[in-house]
């Protein structure tokens, strides 16, 4: 009889081992079956489409952090944009990512979510954005100067040119920086070098 117990305590152990290698395989497996449900872990990412992001993404920034996004993504700063972006909604990294390049992909005016429009203002003077960016460049000897906005176009930029070289510098810098992201000492700096 003592010869039977040793084969019949290695036959339980492995017989153990094997129901415990299924009970391994069947849970590994258990998630790619199609009636399986999905693992809490893991959600479903929904795929979004970028020109819907882009706009939802534009709709949570105010004027100043949409300009400034812009201009950031215009001086080709991503990581900056998306750290502003992070900052101005408090999304996560990734998300912020994510509208960031739909923003960049899918350029979008700046929409007041209520239209502020005192009695006494001049509908023309506000400038419109446009869906395109328009570069406008000068030079004077080896100084060249750039302005990039999507406010200014070419009738815009044909006004401000014939103000400067009307010696008018100061109109022509003023409107500049109304219809770009710069300052009035950049604006002045690119208006000296039109007015020839």
């Amino acid at each position: 009889m003592e010869s039977l117990i040793v084969p019949v305590l290695i036959l339980a152990l492995v017989g153990a081992g094997v129901l415990l290698a299924v009970r391994a395989l069947g849970r590994r497996r258990a998630p790619s079956r199609p009636d399986a449900p999905p693992q809490p872990d893991a959600p479903p990412q929904p795929v979004r489409d970028p020109v819907r992001l882009a706009r939802s993404a534009a709709a949570r920034l105010n004027q100043e952090q949409h300009r400034r996004l812009y201009a950031l993504i215009a001086q080709g700063q991503a990581m900056a944009a998306i750290k502003l972006y992070l900052e101005a909604t408090g999304d996560g990294l990734r998300a912020s990512r994510d509208a960031v390049g739909a923003l960049a992909a899918h350029p979008q005016p700046f929409r007041p979510v209520a239209p502020e429009q005192a009695p006494g203002d001049d509908e023309d003077d506000a400038p419109q954005r446009f869906a395109y960016r328009y570069r406008a460049i000068a030079s004077k000897g080896d100084v060249t100067r750039e302005v990039s906005s999507n406010m200014l176009n070419d009738e815009i930029y044909g006004r401000i040119r014939t103000l400067a070289r009307s010696g008018d510098a100061e109109a022509a810098a003023m409107a500049l920086t109304r219809h770009s992201e710069i300052s009035l000492k950049q604006a002045r700096e690119f208006i000296a070098l039109l007015d020839d």
